[in-house]
């Protein structure tokens, strides 16, 4: 590699693996160092990767007693970065030091009690929280980028006295994936495929979390529209991950069994199941982001979320989608409705997908790198004066 040039260390569990964050870390790091002058290291317990440009350093876990999961990963890595030393160090993870963070969950004292809601504390949450303490401690000049202004306002609440050193960092969305696909041959292969026409509206979830994602409160309020006469029939398509059984008793219930398809778990081909579809929610009780949402934008279509989901900084309500109330299901259903007809939905989607062209991952590398730039410039000779965090 290159001498005289910055060496960035990006951490984080699992890189370019299933999962929004893994996801996020990947596209980004490869587009930054095939955009920036610099070694780009990372360090994981386990990978995929993409192209040459960077070097990977395995780092272990100890899995068993539960409580060493984070400290482990955090006290090698951190290991294993001060033997090289880099100029700068950029976290997925908790860890115990950084010069910038990108924040995919909320603080984890909050995330037990108000979303868990768990009365009492295990050693791995305690553990958890004490490693997160000290990376907000350890650096006083540290950037965080929570992915959502829902998960800037909870990390503010655990951390207010770092609110001058925290950007929003949105998530970005990869529109090439989309156009080079034919939209037309995509409705014809996966439509035929489940079953579904092209005289149907199809409304599109995924999520690896049924309950979680909101996919009960979806059902019913197709449930509450099935009596209502319409030209086209209406059509959910499941992605995901979940107990098919439950929901498919629940959508016996309300009266539309056989207007629900369930497509199990896609980790390929996911953009033409987008483009095959029409509309397409989200309820979550919580998402610090949801990339998902962005993905379907890209797509051109109109999103309907719940206000819990951080993507809905991306929201502009009957503009390009529609906020509303997870257990409101006569709203949800009027939503719904409101999207089939097809001149809204198609100008909805349209906005939606200009979006998405705002939020491509190379605008938000260049974002990124330039932030890396302010750090450089901020530390003296950094090129010379490596990072040695014991």
């Amino acid at each position: 590699m290159k001498t005289g040039i910055p060496k960035i260390a990006v951490v984080i569990p699992k890189y370019g693996l299933v999962g929004g964050g893994e996801k996020f870390a990947a596209e980004l790091t490869e587009r930054i160092a095939r955009a920036f002058p610099c070694e780009m290291h990372v360090f994981a317990n386990r990978w995929n990767q993409r192209s040459g440009l960077i070097r990977f350093h395995k780092v272990p876990i100890i899995s068993f007693p539960k409580y060493l999961t984070t400290v482990s990963f955090a006290w090698f890595a951190q290991r294993a970065m001060a033997k090289i030393g880099f100029d700068i160090i950029h976290a997925h993870e908790r860890i115990f030091a950084a010069d910038m963070v990108s924040l995919h969950s909320i603080p984890h004292r909050l995330w037990v009690r108000a979303i868990r809601r768990k009365r009492f504390l295990s050693l791995f949450d305690r553990a958890t929280i004490n490693v997160e303490k000290a990376m907000v401690r350890n650096n006083d000049k540290a950037l965080f980028l929570p992915v959502s202004s829902i998960a800037r306002d909870q990390f503010l609440s655990e951390y207010p006295h770092v609110a001058n050193r925290v950007e929003v960092m949105h998530p970005g969305v990869d529109l090439s994936e989309f156009e080079r696909l034919d939209r037309s041959r995509c409705r014809t292969s996966i439509r035929g495929q489940y079953g579904l026409l092209e005289t149907d509206t199809v409304l599109l979830f995924a999520g690896m979390n049924f309950e979680l994602k909101g996919l009960e409160q979806v059902i019913l309020a197709l449930g509450r529209i099935k009596t209502i006469p319409r030209e086209r029939p209406l059509k959910l398509l499941v992605v995901g991950k979940g107990d098919e059984n439950k929901y498919k008793a629940i959508a016996r219930n309300a009266g539309i069994a056989d207007d629900i398809r369930f497509a199990g778990i896609r980790r390929e081909k996911m953009e033409e199941i987008y483009l095959a579809a029409d509309l397409f929610a989200m309820l979550s009780s919580f998402d610090t982001f949801g990339m998902t949402v962005l993905e379907a934008m890209a797509a051109s279509l109109p999103v309907i979320i719940s206000p819990h989901v951080g993507a809905g900084d991306l929201v502009q309500e009957g503009v390009n989608g529609f906020i509303v109330a997870r257990d409101d299901i006569d709203a949800v259903s009027r939503r719904i409705q409101l999207l089939l007809d097809p001149e809204k939905r198609m100008a909805m989607g349209n906005h939606a997908y200009q979006v998405a062209q705002d939020h491509h991952w190379d605008n938000m590398a260049h974002r990124v790198i330039g932030l890396y730039e302010r750090i450089l410039a901020g530390k003296v000779n950094p090129v010379d004066r490596r990072r040695h965090i014991q």
